[in-house]
């Protein structure tokens, strides 16, 4: 657990002026809560003596409640606040690692699985740090403060109020273990769903037309069958847990009510300090009750951290070199040296040798499968030849940074792809500050002008009278009309 909390080490100690600020209201809320059952001995105690003195008592009572009020209110706005802010910037740093990721990572990892450590598993680390960590502090100090004056009244009976610490202290050490532990394949099955969906909705037509729609939805049901099976082994052991230490607490309140109410009788402590102590019974009921709820949260958390972190400490295959050189004006020679290319099932490439000099124009043709995808994937260096060399302007392209690379590149996939955007943002993706008249032109150059008037018959959202309009018309995904008007890049 802690060697998984280090991920976040860097994001708590950039908000530290927040979480420090927090933690003041934190200690100052606790501390009114803490005096405020003092208030009540000296209100109860003042009936034996004049009516002004009960009404100062109330009077600081009021305070006391007025001041607690307003440093909980900034001490979870400040503390829940910073817990956004880190979630938002590991966010960001988990997307732009995705990003980095090379292509070969994707191959063995579910996009299901992906979205679910980027969405779930964040949510549980952002509760972790932020309800999780708040209300962990606010209920050690309340409990230390609530002891540490019962202990000033009377030690016999603060021990009796003490009394299911090393049981309380016990069932978190066995339950939280397993709580960790469940919710850990819990959410190993909620990425098996994720990819499960995912993979269905992308191939949805190729669902339909081998007629797979029955079998996929009863294979979807078993999974669904086996996370809440999973989910109800979480729910029993977190069941069991909270209720034994509700049981402790009215144990002790039993014990405490018996053995204080002997001491009144017996004049050992008045009144008014016996309602105290009740007072600050009632007080330890909630740290009781929410530690148990926080050793939840943060089993939940830290198990998804691990989960995150498994993303975070994959390396890029393909990255820039600490001395990477720099291409300058590129002319455009291409050169191929003893290229191999072994995918571990078999070769795609053995030993080619190939020059393209700048400015010609040639054709690789070839049947499916004689590696000319994986040719042209080394030029921009998607990948790295097993052995060989690839050179642009007598460059090996190991040695160059591969955004500066690919920026000099112009690249058409093989395979189709249409973002949920307008159609001017999909043939200008990866041109920045693209004009409107450099779309057009890109868009006339693929033929989408004549296109465009099938469509200006059917609808005039899309395209207006007078040419091309780029802004109306939106993608929804694979199956859209717009899909045969994409342009990969220019």
């Amino acid at each position: 657990m802690w060697k998984a909390l280090r991920t976040v080490r860097k994001y708590l100690w950039h908000y530290r002026a927040g979480l420090a600020v927090g933690g003041a209201c934190l200690v100052a809320k606790d501390v009114a809560q803490a005096l405020q059952p003092l208030m009540i001995r000296g209100a109860v105690d003042s009936f034996r003596g004049g009516g002004s003195l009960f009404f100062r008592y109330a009077g600081f009572l009021v305070a006391l409640a007025l001041v607690k009020g307003l440093f909980q209110y900034w001490m979870r706005v400040i503390l829940i606040g910073v817990s956004r802010d880190i979630e938002f910037d590991l966010r960001n740093d988990l997307y732009a690692h995705l990003i980095r990721l090379s292509p070969e990572y994707y191959a063995r990892t579910r996009t299901g699985d992906i979205m679910a450590r980027a969405t779930n598993d964040l949510n549980a680390v952002r509760t972790m740090l932020g309800p999780g960590v708040m209300y962990w502090f606010e209920t050690t100090l309340t409990f230390v403060l609530a002891i540490a004056i019962m202990v000033s009244v009377d030690w016999r009976l603060a021990a009796f109020a003490v009394m299911p610490a090393p049981a309380v202290s016990f069932a978190v050490v066995f339950f939280g273990r397993r709580i960790h532990d469940r919710f850990e394949k819990l959410q190993e099955m909620f990425s098996d769903i994720s990819s499960r969906v995912q993979e269905n909705l992308s191939g949805v037509r190729m669902v339909r037309a081998f007629v797979q729609e029955e079998a996929e939805m009863r294979r979807f049901a078993e999974l669904n069958r086996q996370y809440i099976a999973r989910s109800l082994k979480l729910v029993r052991i977190q069941g069991l847990f909270e209720p034994l230490l509700e049981a402790l607490i009215g144990l002790t309140f039993l014990v405490v009510l018996w053995v204080g109410g002997q001491q009144v009788l017996n004049g050992r402590i008045s009144v008014g300090s016996f309602v105290m102590f009740n007072t600050y019974m009632g007080m330890l009921v909630w740290p009781m009750i929410a530690f148990g709820w926080v050793v939840n949260l943060t089993q939940r958390g830290s198990a998804s951290l691990q989960r995150i972190n498994e993303i975070l400490h994959e390396e890029p295959s393909i990255a820039a070199p600490a001395d990477a050189a720099h291409l300058g004006v590129v002319r455009g020679d291409i050169e191929f040296q003893g290229v191999t290319v072994d995918y571990g099932s078999g070769l795609a490439l053995a030993g080619v040798d190939l020059r393209i000099p700048a400015g010609r124009t040639i054709a690789i043709v070839g049947r499916t499968g004689s590696g000319k995808s994986t040719l042209v994937n080394l030029a921009p260096r998607l990948m790295d030849p097993t052995s060989g060399a690839v050179l642009l302007d007598g460059i090996d392209v190991r040695r160059l940074d591969p955004a500066e690379l690919r920026g000099c590149i112009g690249f058409v996939p093989q395979e189709t792809f249409l973002f949920s955007a307008t159609i001017a943002e999909n043939i200008a993706f990866g041109v920045d500050h693209a004009t409107e008249e450099e779309i057009r032109r890109a868009a006339e150059m693929a033929g989408l002008a004549a296109i465009s008037r099938v469509f200006r018959k059917g609808t005039g959202r899309w395209w207006a009278s007078a040419g091309l309009r780029f802004r109306e018309g939106r993608s929804s995904g694979p199956r859209s009309r717009a899909r045969c008007c994409a342009i990969p890049a220019f």
